[in-house]
């Protein structure tokens, strides 16, 4: 018997009775697990943080759950878990060692449960409406493939040959007890800043991103760099996972028990290249966001057009030492 996939996007089941990772049906309503993990929310006090959603209301961190059935959490969640808080209590070293497919999960998983609260609450206020709930056929499809890769961490799924995400790991000066999260989950993009590193992963790119920056990455990965330079990165990163135009597609190949997933060429029958052209007004918009903490303004970022402002590379394009930058962390 091959492993039993399960699809929620097929019918759009994102009821709190079923599973969110095998659609099963649940016992209780209680069979719940949290978004963001207990322990790292304890470890920043994020409990009742805010958190806004798509739809401009607030939540807390802790109202964010799951349907999840009391056997997959216990059997591969848990585990899952506790493998993910060790490796992130060694900070940087622990971060390197880690397989990068359980990061991929773990993000993954956290990313979806997000996904899981937006679609609950589009739902209710469409219905409140008296309309239905849509959602592009592009979303759908990303969003679907991210489900059935998530799936990995309770099937026997493997990836032949390719891998499904692009991932950037650094070494960051950060305040101890500082804690930086965000998201774009209509591109599937995850940065997460604390104790000494910074990490940035695209959920579903088939490593394409990391293509793209390659040349840089390998030129400042194995440097401590400053909060504001790590920032910088994420932003070029989160940035051109916006110019992404391609929706990757795969062949699933149940074999036995197992399922396995094989990419199709991301060219396709397209010529066009695989990233949009990059626009540095843009980019300039989506730093002004990332540098946030430190009040740089657009026209400051963008007064040069050619050369939007850096804390990575000087005018000359030499590497810029995270220790000469006269910032706050």
């Amino acid at each position: 018997m091959p492993a039993q996939i399960y699809a929620p996007f097929e019918k759009f089941n994102f009821s709190n009775r079923n599973c969110f990772l095998t659609g099963d049906v649940l016992q209780s309503e209680e069979e719940k697990i949290q978004v963001f993990p207990q322990w790292l929310m304890s470890l920043y006090n994020l409990q009742d943080q805010p958190f806004k959603l798509l739809d401009e209301s607030i939540a807390t961190y802790k109202d964010l759950k799951m349907p999840c059935s009391a056997y997959i959490n216990d059997e591969y969640l848990e585990p899952l878990e506790i493998e993910i808080a060790g490796a992130f209590n060694r900070g940087y070293e622990g971060i390197k060692a880690l397989d990068e497919l359980k990061l991929f999960q773990w993000a993954g998983k956290l990313l979806y449960g997000i996904i899981f609260n937006e679609v609950q609450s589009g739902i209710k206020m469409m219905h409140a409406q008296g309309e239905a709930f849509n959602m592009s056929q592009a979303i759908i499809h990303k969003f679907s493939y991210m489900h059935l890769m998530l799936q990995s961490i309770n099937l026997p799924i493997h990836f032949e040959e390719f891998k499904p995400f692009s991932l950037f790991l650094f070494k960051v000066d950060n305040k101890p007890d500082e804690f930086g999260y965000r998201d774009e989950i209509n591109t599937q993009t995850f940065a997460l800043r604390m104790k000494d590193f910074g990490l940035v992963i695209c959920l579903q790119d088939n490593n394409a991103n990391f293509g793209y920056h390659r040349k840089i990455y390998e030129q400042i990965k194995d440097d401590v760099l400053h909060p504001i330079q790590f920032e910088e990165f994420s932003g070029r990163v989160f940035y051109s996972n916006y110019l992404f135009n391609r929706l990757p597609e795969y062949n699933i190949l149940p074999v036995g028990e197992d399922v396995f997933i094989e990419d199709m060429p991301l060219r396709g029958m397209s010529s066009k290249p695989l990233f949009d052209e990059w626009t540095n007004k843009t980019y300039g918009q989506v730093l002004e966001n990332f540098w946030k903490n430190w009040g740089f303004l657009l026209l400051e970022i963008i007064k040069d057009p050619e050369k939007p402002m850096s804390f990575l590379f000087d005018a000359d394009g030499k590497k810029i030492d995270a220790a000469t930058i006269a910032l706050p962390r």
